[in-house]
């Protein structure tokens, strides 16, 4: 099942042909040039691969483990830049919303909304959005089950969204670990949603840095590698030029120089299924 927002780019005659479709881009938005270049590099990498595309990134991260963590340009800052990167480029582009007041005003720019998985509970949040118009893409929180999910999807249904995916990024495991139950890719598919995998949050140790959130960004190829031969129909991939320098999340992030050999694989796992 794939998402409507897809058949928006022109793929409404072949959707059922792909094999994959990849949400990407830097976990903030630095600056407009760092941004720009990695939404060009991927915009180039998935045109060669034939893989439908959507640009992420965050101008705020409003829920950092301390208050001197980094947090991106701001709202208004933000949706400048992705505007700016979505008529340049002619890519579609999303960003995650932290109150209703924001909703509005970002269906403007945004072609999908997603809602954080701290906030995927959030009835005003997921309502503000849904009333936009827009496509939601609602981040399972880690502390829910699949099956909660249906929960969710309900609220975003009644009012009156349609164009519904839920995003599976893991589930908390311990103190500062999360784990990946694949069988959750296929019990939130049966609610009638597209199902994308966060490779790289799913790897990620919450709080385990301390004043910031540590990850395994090694072990992220391999869940998306599993992600893709359970069924997902996307795959979402924070990514970054050199993620050791990156201002957020830069421990679960796949170095931008990864990604093309990364997707062609994933590619070569949905065509075998």
């Amino acid at each position: 099942m794939y998402p409507y927002f897809l058949k928006e780019q022109g793929f409404e005659q072949n959707i059922e042909q792909f094999h994959l479709f990849l949400i990407s881009g830097p976990c903030v938005i630095e600056n407009i040039d760092i941004t720009f270049d990695i939404a060009s590099r991927l915009k180039q990498i998935t045109s060669d691969l034939k893989i439908p595309f959507i640009f992420k990134a965050s101008f705020d991260k409003a829920n950092r483990s301390s208050i001197k963590s980094f947090r991106g340009p701001g709202f208004e800052k933000g949706m400048e830049i992705l505007q700016h990167i979505k008529s340049s480029l002619n890519l579609r582009v999303i960003s995650d919303i932290h109150s209703p007041e924001q909703a509005r005003a970002a269906a403007d720019v945004l072609d999908v909304i997603q809602i954080p998985a701290f906030l995927c509970r959030q009835t005003d949040l997921i309502c503000a959005a849904a009333k936009t118009g827009k496509p939601l893409n609602i981040k399972k929180g880690q502390f829910l089950s699949p099956f909660e999910c249906s929960n969710i999807i309900e609220k975003a249904k009644a009012c009156g969204c349609t164009d519904i995916s839920i995003t599976e990024r893991g589930t908390t495991f311990g103190y500062n670990n999360l784990v990946v139950d694949f069988r959750s890719i296929q019990i939130i598919k049966e609610m009638g949603v597209s199902v994308i995998f966060d490779a790289t949050h799913s790897v990620q140790f919450p709080g385990g840095g301390g004043i910031s959130s540590s990850g395994e960004s090694r072990f992220a190829p391999y869940l998306a590698r599993a992600a893709v031969a359970a069924g997902a129909d996307g795959i979402f991939i924070e990514t970054h030029p050199d993620p050791a320098r990156a201002l957020c999340d830069g421990q679960n992030s796949i170095p931008l120089d990864n990604m093309a050999s990364l997707l062609a694989t994933l590619v070569k796992i949905k065509e075998a299924l």
